[in-house]
């Protein structure tokens, strides 16, 4: 394991006027997540934010109703990550559930069409003569100056529902329904693009009702919130207050056995309980299985299995999408050894590296590059962006991701800056972007990257931590706590999952499964014999029995043989000497 610094996460003084009935653990760890009263802990739905506070759904709402008076032909264009595939089937649902009757998708190929709304994806609607009246983009669209100009031509309505940060340039769109758009008062600027969409079927049912044209039975549009929490969480945007309350009431859907069919399959086919899942579940579970088909084929077969009606369709579609999922992997496993090659090219320490990790392979599989940026941002604490060959062969498409403390789309913008037209195209999130450049003009964008990431950062900056919140006393490690943990969420990108460290004896260890350490630990200070493990530590570890170990770690509950004991899962460990 890469060395890091264990940092612990500053705690308020004790928290007073809230969270009275709960366990002085909990109130703890919510007060250091920045928690202040019992309200940001309530879950209910009547404390979202409004949806007439985004600006443009007003537009929105009405072409949409529009279209349902008018029997128009609607189309939602969506994306080919698991936030796309949500909103996608988010949009065909709803949609459907509020009376729209001629309703279809499409997804962008990510290797013919590359992202979102392009002019090419207009004309061959129009040469399959399946030109919509109306067109929804979904995740995607407030970069699409060009694709919706093209569908403006020919005199389709274009509604743009996006979340991404937006350009110089607004398309010119019917209406636009993005909370980081200029002017808009939306509070929560976080929202994914499933929440965005969500939040335009709200406004939409809100007019119907008032207007007396709602559908006989009136739908239930929190049938959806399974969905809207899949593409919460699985596109890591944070989890405010009203993000926690949307994953939150999805997830008790799921347990409930109330989810869409598509998303118990994909549990089911991971061996996951759909009644004990967790936000870490949707997240590393489903959603991987999910984006594996825009990944490696099509996304289509995602939006298909979340679609799908019965149980068999979508156990069908399931084990397809992990099959390819598993077949991601072993690119992936492929790909990050060539990477390591590359470093290892570049530089014999950490030390000697760009700031700006900038790597290409004319090997390198477009599907997987991101997945490839994360783990060599892991392994060196570098912003880091993995490219791989366009289909035209002249350009590569990269996949960015970034390190705390670094707006990865702000560096883009300011290479952007001072050489126009380095990059064809780029955009993202404040961790992760995309972009597309010339194969010839690697070099000098590698340059122009690290120098923009040095601009832009401390050499501290670079040091690589994992911030916990302290140690578990003897009295806290035990099953119960893990139970508590689990349900305590969601947990999530700024809302963090509980992570503590400790020293500890260890009594045993042995390699499992070829690279995962498993050990036997007593705290300390004395206490319980305590399993713990280590996942992808590789055969070669220390000998931690000689020396003990800091180890940082989650309470976990493991059940083998039919008893559930608890188990720590570990994040890092050293050694004591």
């Amino acid at each position: 394991m890469t060395s890091r610094k264990i940092l612990r996460r500053p705690t308020p003084g004790s928290p007073s006027g809230w969270g009275k009935n709960l366990p002085a653990l909990l109130r703890r760890l919510y007060a250091a997540r920045g928690v202040s009263s019992d309200e940001q802990l309530s879950y209910s739905l009547k404390y979202l934010a409004s949806p007439m506070e985004l600006r443009g759904i007003d537009h929105a709402v009405q072409l949409l109703a529009t279209a349902i008076a008018e029997k128009q032909r609607v189309m939602i264009l969506g994306d080919f990550d698991a936030d796309g595939a949500t909103s996608t089937a988010v949009a065909m649902l709803g949609l459907g559930m509020l009376g729209l009757e001629h309703l279809d998708f499409r997804v962008p190929s990510r290797f013919a069409d590359g992202y979102g709304l392009t002019p090419g994806i207009i004309a061959r609607l129009e040469e399959e003569g399946a030109l919509p009246d109306l067109l929804v983009t979904v995740d995607n669209g407030i970069a699409a100056v060009e694709g919706v100009r093209a569908a403006r031509d020919l005199d389709i309505s274009v509604v743009v529902t996006d979340h991404h940060l937006a350009g110089e340039t607004l398309p010119d769109a019917n209406a636009i329904v993005n909370p980081n758009q200029p002017g808009c008062p939306f509070l929560s600027k976080n929202a994914a693009g499933v929440g965005v969409m969500f939040y335009v079927l709200t406004a939409l049912r809100r007019h119907l009702r008032e207007n007396n044209r709602l559908p006989d039975p009136q739908p239930n549009l929190g049938s959806l919130l399974d969905l809207v929490a899949l593409g919460t969480v699985a596109d890591v945007v944070p989890l405010d207050h009203n993000n926690r309350i949307l994953v939150e009431q999805g997830l008790r859907r799921i347990r409930q056995g109330e989810a869409r069919p598509g998303i118990l399959a994909l549990l089911e086919v991971a061996g996951r309980d759909y009644q004990e899942i967790s936000s870490t579940d949707l997240g590393f579970v489903v959603g991987p299985r999910l984006n594996a088909a825009g990944r490696l084929d099509d996304m289509s077969v995602g939006i298909a299995c979340l679609l799908a009606d019965s149980r068999d369709e979508a156990l069908r579609l399931a084990r397809e999408l992990d099959t390819f999922n598993r077949e991601r992997r072993t690119i992936e496993k492929g790909m990050k050894a060539q990477a390591q090659e590359l470093l290892a090219s570049m530089s014999l320490d950490l030390e000697g590296l760009p700031w700006g990790l900038a790597l290409f392979d004319a090997d390198w599989h477009q599907g997987v590059i991101g997945i490839l940026a994360a783990r060599i941002r892991e392994q060196t604490h570098r912003p880091t962006i993995a490219f791989a060959p366009d289909d035209n062969g002249v350009d590569i498409k990269g996949s960015a991701r970034s390190i705390p403390g670094l707006h990865i789309r702000d560096v883009l913008a300011a290479v952007d800056s001072r050489h126009p037209g380095m990059m064809k195209k780029f955009g993202g999130h404040a961790m992760a972007a995309g972009m597309t450049l010339r194969r010839d003009d690697l070099d000098a964008f590698s340059e122009a990257f690290d120098r923009a990431v040095r601009d832009s950062l401390r050499a501290e900056d670079l040091e690589a931590a994992i911030t916990t919140d302290g140690p578990l006393n003897s009295g806290e490690l035990h099953l119960d706590t893990a139970t508590l943990l689990r349900r305590a969420g969601p947990w999530g990108q700024h809302f963090p999952e509980p992570l503590f460290d400790g020293n500890f004896r260890v009594v045993s260890q042995r390699i499992v499964g070829e690279n995962h350490l498993k050990l036997v630990l007593q705290p300390e200070e004395g206490g319980a014999i305590i399993d713990g493990i280590a996942f992808n530590t590789g055969p070669e570890v220390p000998d931690y029995t000689r020396t003990g170990a800091r180890i940082v770690y989650k309470p976990d509950a493991n059940t083998f043989r039919g008893r559930t004991n608890l188990q720590l899962l570990i994040d890092y460990l050293e050694p004591l000497e």
